[in-house]
């Protein structure tokens, strides 16, 4: 039951769908880093740099660090920031957190996804990597899967939903 935030796996199957599955197949060198601060304001400075957001939403678990309750959520909100400069190409991941209900604490834990949704992240990533920095085709603009979350989940609640307080939900985003 994957309810904790493992950064190395983002990092693990990030290097591996770079490295054995050559999805940015351009020879640039691509890093994978995490802020837990950032936002998704992109600056005219920013954009100046080159700097590109994209918002995914991805099905993941939670456990409350108070209290250990889990619980699933198909809303949870992963932003990234990514940019190509020379051949460096760097992306910038945020997870969001949500607050457990039983608690009302206002502490927000991050999320734990599966290897599965993990890669389903990074492929979206990637194939607006390789609109934005490289001038392709995005497939995943045409007919997207985003109608595959699972149906069981509860309403969204927005007001223990960490994105969605500081109004970065991408639920809108389909």
């Amino acid at each position: 039951f994957p309810a904790d935030w493992v950064p190395s796996l983002w990092r693990d199957i990030f290097d591996e769908l770079l490295c054995d599955d050559n999805e940015l197949d351009y020879g640039d060198q691509w890093s994978l880093n995490f802020n837990y601060s950032q936002t998704d304001t992109v600056t005219k400075e920013d954009r100046k740099r080159g700097w590109k957001v994209f918002c995914h939403r991805a099905y993941g678990d939670f456990r409350c660090s108070s209290c250990d309750k889990t619980w699933p959520s198909a809303r949870v909100v992963v932003l990234f920031r990514y940019r190509l400069r020379g051949n460096r190409g760097t992306v910038i991941m945020r997870p969001f957190g949500q607050a457990c209900r039983r608690c009302g604490d206002e502490e927000f834990d991050l999320p734990g996804f599966s290897r599965e949704e993990v890669e389903k992240a990074l492929l979206r990533l990637f194939s607006k990597i390789r609109k934005n920095c490289y001038g392709e085709e995005d497939e995943s603009d045409r007919g997207s899967s985003a109608g595959s979350a699972k149906v069981w989940t509860k309403p969204h609640e927005a007001s223990l939903c960490e994105a969605c307080i500081m109004g970065i939900c991408c639920q809108d985003d389909d």
